[in-house]
């Protein structure tokens, strides 16, 4: 991804505590040494007072001023010589004091060849930056005389803050870099943290394009992903129930719109269907009856005979009346489609495992693989009708080598499913009329099994009333019957 919220987070990150430290770098290469002699000028200015406070009031030869002296020459690295106008030493810091004392006489009559760079000049001192000659040194010094007359003289280093400056900078380049890496890793692996439940909810938005409502945000963050994963969610479930009304309702209206063309026609090729298709069972049973009623066989072997022949026509003309009603409804569009989401492959399987009695019956071999369930758009009890009708199609008219095979093919948008038999194909004259109500093939197989033309009718009507395609397709060694749904 070229524009990663990962990679643009992890940057500016990096970017800025890159600048930050190269900031600090900078600041200290460039005022830190000033800043140095500012806090070493206080030093000497705190020490000059304090001695001078303790000069007015007496307190050089006290052992608390002793401890208090001690404690600037030692803690803050200061030496310091106080003498008399005499020139006798009250006070030094230094085992070789005389050093110092020169210097402050040489300042005082100004004969000292040295390089001086006046910081600060007032009535009672003066405070100085000064270059030693001998050792190239450079010193901070305050010098000058006492309320109570005594001259004194204070001196600090401050050649060694350049080093330290340096050693500071050096140092914090070193824990700079380990520390921007160590930086850089940390917000990696954050940034990762927060954007693949960001991700998550991409592909999952991706999935709902296609209408697969199936994909749910599992992470439970309590924080703004978490409610925006939680409002997908439920996008999705609210996506599903709209798509699944908005496919009936529109189902619905291209049925009623092709409905109200045909049901007159279809009403009148109906009732010609129904006259024709009962007269047959109607003159058996009537005729029979009639042989019972003269008693034209006295024994009770034809009797039984007659009996089962009227009541085997009867069953068929229910179960005929049956067929027609169902059909009627879905031609005449009193059956209500509801369009769902089910899992095709569950269906078929299920079929198959109710049927396992009448295959075994027929001695038939089923074949049916499906790894993964298969999702369709459709009304699930009218497919169910449709699979049963195919497969109770296939193990009637199963010849050969007994094979019956139902497959599920998948397109990027629909799923085709197909049901083969091994047997007769079937005539290239009569693969348009099959699906008309009550036309046979073979008049006497289908009386045998008891079929009445119109298990392929109601196959017809359903896939027409959800408006998807269906047909038939011969091969060398049987037929295949097929009919497609949405994915």
């Amino acid at each position: 991804m070229r524009r990663s919220i990962k990679k643009q987070i992890a940057l500016i990150f990096i970017g800025l505590m890159t600048c930050t430290l190269l900031a600090c770098w900078f600041i200290n290469n460039a005022f830190l040494v000033n800043y140095y002699l500012v806090n070493k000028e206080r030093t000497l200015m705190k020490a000059y007072n304090r001695i001078n406070e303790a000069s007015s009031d007496n307190r050089m030869d006290s052992d608390e001023f002793d401890i208090e002296f001690e404690k600037m020459y030692s803690t803050d690295n200061i030496a310091i010589v106080i003498m008399d106008p005499s020139g006798t030493i009250k006070k030094s810091s230094i085992s070789q004091g005389e050093i110092l004392t020169r210097q402050l006489y040489g300042y005082i009559v100004g004969n000292l060849d040295v390089e001086v760079e006046v910081l600060e000049n007032s009535e009672n001192y003066i405070v100085q930056k000064v270059t030693d000659p001998r050792s190239g040194s450079d010193y901070m010094e305050i010098w000058g005389a006492l309320d109570n007359g005594n001259l004194f003289i204070m001196r600090t280093a401050i050649e060694s803050i350049r080093d330290s400056v340096s050693i500071s900078n050096r140092f914090l380049a070193y824990t700079g870099f380990f520390a921007i890496f160590v930086s850089a890793a940390v917000i990696w692996f954050v940034t990762r943290r927060i954007t693949e439940p960001i991700l998550e909810l991409a592909k999952i938005s991706e999935r709902m394009t296609h209408l697969d409502f199936e994909a749910r945000y599992e992470s439970r963050e309590e924080n703004e992903i978490g409610l925006l994963g939680t409002h997908i969610n439920q996008l999705s479930d609210a996506l599903e129930k709209t798509i699944s009304e908005l496919k009936t309702a529109n189902n619905e209206l291209q049925r009623d719109i092709e409905n109200k063309i045909k049901i007159d026609e279809m009403r009148k090729e109906f009732l010609s269907n129904v006259s024709h298709e009962l007269k047959t069972p109607i003159a058996l049973i009537q005729g029979y009856a009639e042989g019972l009623k003269e008693g034209i066989n006295d024994d009770a072997e034809s009797r039984e005979f007659y009996c089962e022949v009227i009541m085997d026509e009867a069953s068929k003309m229910n179960q005929m009346v049956k067929k027609l009603l169902t059909l009627n409804q879905l031609e005449f569009g009193n059956e209500k489609i509801v369009m769902e989401r089910f899992d095709i492959a569950s269906l078929i399987k299920n079929i198959i495992q109710s049927s396992d009695i009448l295959i075994r019956q027929k001695g038939a071999k089923v074949i049916f693989k499906a790894d993964a369930p298969v999702y369709v758009w459709a009304d699930e009890f009218k497919i169910e009708e449709v699979v049963t009708n195919y497969i109770t199609n296939a193990l009637n008219h199963v010849d050969h080598e007994m094979l019956i095979e139902v497959k599920i093919t998948e397109t990027e948008k629909n799923a085709r499913i197909s049901v083969f038999n091994t047997g007769k194909t079937i005539p290239e004259e009569d693969i348009d009329n099959i699906w008309g109500k009550f036309y046979k093939i073979d008049k006497a197989r289908t009386r045998e099994y008891g079929g009445s033309g119109i298990g392929l009718s109601i196959v017809k009507a359903i896939m027409e009333s959800l408006n998807k395609g269906y047909g038939v397709k011969n091969y060398e060694n049987g037929v295949e019957f097929w009919f497609e749904l949405d994915k």
